[in-house]
């Protein structure tokens, strides 16, 4: 199925819409979360031919697009995510490595005094808080 948002997109740029493209956006939607060799072998289960530089590639350009953000889950590559789904800030797990969505209008009075105090505008949708959850906190016994 052809994306009509992926195709006006790109056309906004004189830019056509190619299978990689499609392919590399289906699987983020697919995933929820994805680092780019994930993506890489999601598109690789439904079509060979596509190397990981692609994906690199289209990854790229479908955020400066707008279609999908990443944010950084691990000291490794970053992970991806489509921009259609709802505004959030992950808590990652250093102990489990799960990751819980929330909302960011938690850190709603954070950004407003960081812009008051610094002049600063946070990006917290592209934030990452580490910690341990609430599993991995509760002590054994």
């Amino acid at each position: 199925m052809t994306d009509r948002i992926l195709v006006e997109a790109l056309r906004s740029r004189g830019l056509r819409l190619t299978a990689q493209r499609q392919l590399v956006l289906d699987a983020v939607r697919r995933l929820g979360h994805g680092t780019p060799d994930e993506i890489h072998g999601a598109v690789a289960e439904l079509v060979s031919g596509v190397n990981i530089t692609t994906v690199y590639r289209t990854l790229d350009l479908l955020e400066d697009l707008r279609l999908v953000t990443h944010t950084h889950l691990t000291h490794g590559p970053p992970t991806y995510h489509s921009a259609d789904d709802d505004r959030h800030v992950h808590l990652v797990c250093r102990e489990c490595q799960g990751v819980t969505e929330v909302e960011p209008a938690l850190f709603d009075e954070a950004a407003t005094r960081v812009l008051a105090e610094y002049g600063f505008s946070a990006d917290v949708e592209h934030l990452a808080l580490f910690g341990v959850c609430a599993n991995c906190a509760i002590p054994p016994g």
